[in-house]
């Protein structure tokens, strides 16, 4: 079993910056993307960022390209979503993922429980 344990939500202002953290324990070897989901009131899951434990490949939702970079600690199975230029529409409830490198939800065998992000206008 994997376990995932996000933090770093909260409130912020339109324009400002917050740092998600998402720490993977358990069975957690081999070859396998971390990245995270979010979930707006009344929307369906959306892809946000992925990256691949190993390796080059990275992929970001084109709505927060160029405002998020999303890094990894392979040393302590820990993924970092940095995020920029925060709009009102990014508040969502963010989900940290751990599977197949994807931007389809059911490739992720795991999930965290959720961190809130609030952007205020």
């Amino acid at each position: 079993q994997v376990q995932l344990v996000e933090s770093g939500g909260g409130l912020v202002q339109a324009g400002g910056s917050l740092r998600l953290s998402c720490a993977a324990s358990g069975r957690t070897f081999g070859t396998y993307a971390m990245g995270w989901f979010r979930q707006a009131p009344g929307k369906k899951r959306e892809f946000v960022a992925a990256i691949m434990r190993t390796g080059p490949m990275i992929d970001y939702a084109d709505s927060v390209k160029g405002r998020f970079t999303l890094s990894r600690n392979n040393a302590n199975n820990t993924v970092y979503l940095q995020m920029n230029s925060l709009k009102p529409e990014d508040t969502a409830v963010y989900y940290c993922v751990l599977g197949g490198f994807a931007r389809r939800p059911e490739s992720y065998g795991y999930w965290g429980q959720g961190t809130q992000v609030t952007v205020s206008s």
